[in-house]
C-alpha cells in the first residue's frame, strides 16, 4: 500500500505543499492528473452542449464521479495544478472581456447599487454561516459566490481562505449548491420579470445582478429581450470586476489575522493579471475574435479547475455537510433576488 504524502503546510493564497519526497515534481509528474481532468472537462462540455445543462454543475458532477481516482497519489501533482494555477490563470483571461467603460455606462448611482447589493449578500451568507456555526471562512465562501460570479468566485475565494478556513468539502458544497441555485434563477427569473411587468432595462438590470454565474445571467437576460441581454451582461461583468479589489481586500484581511494585525500590502498576483487586462481592453480595440478567444479560454479553464476540485474532494466529508450547510447559499441567493429587485426599480425605474 502506497502511503499519501501529508499536507505540511498552506500558504495565505490556499496552495497546499505535500511533505517533501524523495525527489523533486518534474513536468511529466503533472500530465496523469491533468489528462485526467482534460477527459473529464470534455465529458462534461458534451454533455452541457448536447442536454442544455450548466456547464459548470456538469464538470462538478463528472469531477466527483471520477473522485475514487484520487486514491492514485499519482494524479496529485496535475489535479492541485488544475484546481489552483488553472484557475488563476481563467481568473486573469476573464479581464478581457470587461472594459472600464462598460462599468461607467451604469452611472455613479447604478454602479453603488450594485456594490451594496454585494455587500449585503455577502454579509447575508456570513451572518447565516455564523448563526449555524459553520465557520466564519465557510460564509465569506458562500456570501462571496452568490454576490459575484458563483463558481469561478467561490474557487477564487477558496484559494486566499485555505482549507483551515474553508475545508475543500464545504467548497464542493457551495459549487455544487450555487450551480444548482443559478440555474433555477435562469429558469425562473424572466418568467417572474415578466410577471412583474418590469421593463427590459429594469429586467436586465435584476438578472445581471442576482443570478450567479456569467453564462446563465446573460443567457437569462436574452431570454427576456435583446436590450434586458445588453444591460445584464454589463451589470453581471461589473460584478466580476469587484471579484478583484474583494481578493485584494481580503488577502491583505488575512495577513493582518496571520500577523497579529502588522501588514504590509500584498495583492495575489492573478487579480493585478485581471485589472491589467481589463485595463488594456479598455484603452486598445481588441479584435473581437480574439476577445471571443479569450472567453472560451476562460470558460476551459474554470471548467478543469472545477472538475479537478470534484476529483479532489473528500466524499465522506461532504456527504457528512448536512442540509444546514446549504442555508448560506440559500439565504444569501434569496437576499440577492430581492435587492436586484428593488435596485432595479429603483436605479433602472
Amino acid at each position: 500500500m502506497t502511503d499519501r504524502p501529508i499536507p505540511a503546510a498552506a500558504d495565505l493564497f490556499g496552495d497546499l505543499l505535500d511533505a517533501p519526497s524523495d525527489s523533486k515534481t518534474g513536468l511529466k509528474d503533472y500530465w496523469p492528473g491533468l489528462f485526467l481532468t482534460g477527459v473529464a472537462a470534455l465529458a462534461a462540455a458534451w454533455l452541457s452542449e448536447h442536454y442544455g445543462a450548466p456547464l459548470m454543475l456538469m464538470g462538478l458532477l463528472i469531477g466527483l464521479a471520477f473522485n475514487f481516482a484520487n486514491a492514485d497519489v499519482r494524479l496529485h501533482p496535475g489535479l492541485g495544478f488544475a484546481s489552483k494555477t488553472l484557475l488563476r490563470w481563467g481568473i486573469v483571461l476573464a479581464g478581457a472581456q470587461i472594459t472600464f467603460m462598460q462599468i461607467g455606462s451604469l452611472g455613479v448611482v447604478g454602479f453603488a447599487a450594485i456594490v451594496v447589493i454585494m455587500g449585503l449578500v455577502m454579509g447575508v451568507g456570513y451572518a447565516v454561516a455564523k448563526g449555524f456555526r459553520l465557520g466564519t471562512g465557510f460564509g465569506v465562501l458562500a456570501g462571496g459566490a452568490v454576490a459575484i460570479c458563483g463558481a469561478s468566485a467561490a474557487l477564487a475565494l477558496s484559494s486566499l481562505l485555505g482549507e483551515k478556513r474553508a475545508s475543500q468539502a464545504q467548497l464542493t458544497l457551495v459549487l455544487v449548491t450555487v450551480a444548482a441555485a443559478s440555474a433555477f434563477a435562469m429558469s425562473t427569473y424572466p418568467i417572474v420579470a415578466a410577471y412583474l411587468e418590469l421593463t427590459d432595462k429594469q429586467a436586465g438590470f435584476m438578472i445581471g445582478a442576482s443570478i450567479h454565474d456569467v453564462a446563465q445571467a446573460l443567457g437569462a437576460g436574452y431570454s427576456f429581450s435583446p436590450e434586458a441581454g445588453e444591460t445584464a451582461t454589463i451589470v453581471k461583468l461589473t460584478r466580476v470586476t469587484l471579484l478583484a479589489p474583494l481578493l485584494a481586500i481580503l488577502s491583505v484581511t488575512l495577513l493582518r489575522q496571520d500577523n497579529g494585525g502588522k501588514v504590509s500590502v500584498s495583492v495575489p498576483w492573478f487579480v493585478v493579471g485581471f485589472l491589467g487586462l481589463a485595463a488594456l481592453n479598455s484603452v486598445i480595440a481588441v479584435p473581437p475574435v480574439l476577445t471571443e478567444q479569450a472567453a472560451k479560454a476562460t470558460s476551459a479553464l474554470l471548467l478543469m479547475a472545477v472538475v479537478a476540485t470534484g476529483i479532489r474532494s473528500p466524499m465522506q466529508m461532504l456527504l457528512n455537510q448536512g442540509w444546514r450547510s446549504a442555508m448560506p447559499v440559500v439565504a444569501a441567493t434569496l437576499a440577492s433576488f430581492l435587492l436586484s429587485l428593488a435596485a432595479a426599480y429603483w436605479v433602472a425605474g
